[in-house]
């Protein structure tokens, strides 16, 4: 149950291809965001679509893989953990912001271009 108690799965599409940052030592991190949609019906019986969006952050070979094979509209799933921090912006207001660390994604939907 331990593994149980930060654990976020999503599947989604990319809003736009992954940005990857080359940090010293070799390793990569890599940064997209993707949207997941829900639909539901309201107290008029109306169809309602929402759309939430998720900053998704990977490290290392995760990475790499999203650099070399998502692109702006993949549709993906991932699975990590939430991760919460905080900085000061260039005004010298923090800010939050909460992201999915990934460990894990898998490319769903069609094959785009080449062999992935």
């Amino acid at each position: 149950m331990y593994a149980l108690k930060n654990k976020v799965q999503l599947i989604g599409n990319l809003g736009n291809a992954p940005e990857v940052k080359n940090l010293e030592g070799g390793k990569k991190i890599a940064r997209f965001s993707i949207a997941t949609n829900e639909s539901y019906r309201n107290q008029k019986g109306e169809k309602v679509n929402e759309t939430q969006w998720h900053n998704i952050v990977a490290w290392g070979k995760v990475a790499e893989i999203a650099e070399k094979y998502l692109q702006k509209g993949s549709e993906v799933a991932v699975e990590g953990k939430l991760v919460s921090r905080t900085y000061n912006d260039k005004d010298g207001n923090k800010k939050y912001i909460t992201e999915v660390q990934v460990n894990e994604i898998l490319m769903l939907g069609e094959k785009q271009g080449g062999k992935a």
